[in-house]
């Protein structure tokens, strides 16, 4: 076993099975630093079939109890956890450093952000309203006679959740699918990104902590390495398994929704599988600033080098007003530096992908020279041409987008109504803009989960209202989020109850409503029983 270290954390390379240590069995793989290319020292040993089993086998052990717990009782896990990476955010941060080149103000944001959502769900729960209770209580006297029928949102069992390459600890091990499902009331198996394993092994450890301090089953969690595809697929496919949570590429989020749509019985996989995220900018915009959003765009994609799932692949605008911005934005390009991607596969992508458009490359930034490193480059391309070649809309996962030159407002509204589904769309204009380009609006509607005026869509707030989702491919449903807590609805199902005696039912649907929270009785909303 390595005896590296990070801020005094000894790594132990192995995976984390309902609290115990798995053994040295399996392949063994490493993390490397994305700068040079190099292996960094710990070797990681991924899990075997049976250690997969284990792990599910446990989880579906723990459920009942788990499922069982009050709202209080799981916000102090999820606060438990929230304390724990807080106090660990320097270990956490410099080994994420050295596996993701990420800087260190994005990964001390990144661990305030996912701890910051583990609170968030923990007021949600302690709260309660979001169970959604509804009653309708008995009538005997009409005909025929009513029954009473209660309602309320209860946990689906074992949920997998597969960590991201992009966001090492806010979509990971303690991230806002393991923050939502356990928020639910359903115990976790994280597959952890194999590109970040060290970083993983920190945070599962104080999730392991935080669940030995609460009492809680250990079973409820279990952190599994892996560096292919096998432990993915076991997960997916055992039958104790009940929800999937995954943030990737097409390509693996499509491989899962096959999967799960194969098994005796099929379940939900809420995978968040890319987006282009188009930029419409109107011509109001242009006059009043355009060289300034020249620079914010460009700032916008290149940002965490170009590998946000949120990052504006693709930019329209008339080309009649656009040239002051354009020229901005190719100077600003050409004089970018380099970025190191998280791994060699997504450099390896970037650079594939750029070489069948160098036709449409006008300007391009410092040269890569080492490791994952690749250059920011700008693509223009005019609207017919766009129209004509459908690739021109697929995701290109790194430091680049494409500013398509529209011949007017009528190729603009062309090409909102031909996008397929994204989780960002943006517009950037004056009011006066808004008023002129209603109908835009109203397509960008049907087309993402979020629509953003005059700011850029790279940076994604935790709250209540936050929507990041769309409609597919962005993702696999685009009724559902996975950031804000209205991400917890995504494993949890509603089940009714009727006729039952008040001593039988749960505590958010007795008459008397203990938990004091917001119900739907007999169709208005209330804290106290109505008659």
């Amino acid at each position: 076993m390595s005896t590296e270290t990070t801020a005094k954390y000894e790594f132990l390379g192995r995976s984390l099975i309902a609290g115990t240590v798995a053994a040295e069995k399996g392949s063994t793989f490493h993390a490397y630093h994305p700068v040079d290319g190099h292996a960094l020292e710990t070797t990681f040993y991924s899990v075997t079939a049976e250690d997969v089993d284990r792990a599910v086998v446990a989880a579906v052990d723990a459920f009942a109890v788990f499922a069982a717990t009050s709202g209080q009782e799981r916000g102090r896990l999820l606060r438990g956890i929230a304390d724990g990476i807080d106090a660990s955010a320097t270990a956490i941060v410099e080994r994420a450093m050295m596996e993701t080149a990420l800087t260190r103000p994005r990964l001390t944001g990144e661990v305030a952000r996912t701890s910051g959502q583990l609170r968030l769900f923990a007021s949600l729960v302690e709260e309660g309203s979001w169970l959604m209770a509804r009653i309708d209580t008995a009538d005997p006297a009409r005909t025929p006679p009513k029954p009473d029928v209660r309602s309320m949102l209860r946990p689906l069992g074992p949920v997998a959740v597969f960590g991201a390459s992009n966001f090492p600890l806010a979509f990971s091990v303690a991230g806002g699918d393991t923050a939502s499902a356990l928020a639910g009331g359903n115990p976790v198996i994280v597959k952890a990104h194999s590109a970040h394993p060290g970083t993983s092994e920190i945070v599962g450890q104080i999730v392991v902590s935080a669940i030995k301090a609460s009492g809680l089953p250990a079973g409820i969690f279990s952190l599994l390495f892996g560096g292919g595809n096998e432990v993915g697929t076991a997960l997916v496919q055992h039958p104790g398994i009940r929800a999937v949570g995954f943030t990737g590429s097409f390509r693996v989020g499509r491989t899962l929704m096959d999967l799960s749509a194969k098994r005796p019985n099929p379940i939900p996989v809420y995978a968040e599988m890319g987006s282009t995220n188009p930029v419409f900018i109107l011509p109001g915009a242009l006059q009043e600033r355009g060289e300034q959003l020249a620079e914010g765009l460009h700032g916008s994609f290149t940002l965490g080098g170009g590998q946000f799932c949120t990052k504006p692949g693709m930019v329209f605008a008339e080309a009649a007003r656009s040239t002051a911005f354009v020229e901005r934005l190719r100077s600003t390009t050409k004089g970018g530096p380099a970025f190191p991607l998280l791994t060699g596969g997504i450099a390896s992508a970037y650079k594939g992908a750029l070489a069948g458009r160098e036709n449409l490359q006008t300007a391009a930034g410092a040269s890569a020279e080492s490791g994952f490193s690749v250059q920011p480059v700008l693509l223009e391309t005019t609207g017919e041409t766009f129209f004509s070649d459908p690739s021109l809309a697929e995701e290109v996962f790194g430091p680049t987008t494409l500013f398509v030159h529209c011949s007017g407002a009528a190729e603009m509204l062309r090409a909102a109504r031909e996008l397929q589904g994204h989780l960002t769309a943006t517009i950037l204009g004056t009011e006066k803009d808004l008023e002129q380009n209603a109908e835009l609006l109203s397509i960008l509607e049907t087309k993402v989960g979020r629509v953003i005026f005059n700011s850029f869509p790279t940076g994604v707030e935790v709250c209540h209202a936050m929507v990041h989702g769309g409609p597919y491919p962005a993702t696999s449903d685009g009724r559902s989020t996975s950031v804000g807590s209205q991400a917890i609805f995504r494993f949890v199902r509603p089940v009714a109850y009727q006729g039952l005696p008040q001593s039988a039912l749960p505590a958010a649907l007795q008459d008397a409503n203990p938990l004091g929270i917001l119900r739907l009785w007999n169709g208005a909303w209330a804290t106290d029983a109505k008659a």
